[in-house]
């Protein structure tokens, strides 16, 4: 009688084992580290980054903001939904939106803050 008790447990571990596994292949997947342009060697021209505005540093931040915005509502509606068991992935994108926008509030009120101060100086 112990080796039938034993088996649904084995199968049990099992399975939670090939989920675990399951869900870290899918977090490993968003997580991809691309090369740092600006450290690049400025003499390889393949890699060498085009000068950079203001605008453009600030448009593509926000779309990346944006981006994991959508990404982290897409998960939460699909687990919510029922489409998807994937709570852990859906709360880590959560959560990496949520400090996404918080570090963009911050650098926003930096920039602010800065703009106002300048505006504040004797001409």
């Amino acid at each position: 009688m112990s080796t039938n008790n034993s088996l649904p447990s084995v199968s049990s571990e099992q399975l939670m084992l090939d989920k675990m596994q399951q869900m870290q292949q899918r977090t490993q997947a968003d997580f991809i580290v691309k090369p740092n342009l600006m450290q690049v060697e400025a003499t390889n021209t393949q890699f060498a980054p085009s000068p950079l505005s203001f605008s453009q540093a600030m448009t593509g931040v926000l779309n990346t903001v944006n981006q994991h915005q959508k990404i982290a509502s897409d998960k939460v509606t699909a687990v919510e939904l029922g489409k998807s068991d994937d709570l852990v992935g859906a709360m880590v994108a959560s959560q990496k939106a949520s400090l996404s926008f918080s570090a963009l509030m911050q650098v926003r009120n930096k920039v602010v803050a800065s703009f106002e101060d300048v505006m504040k100086m004797p001409v």
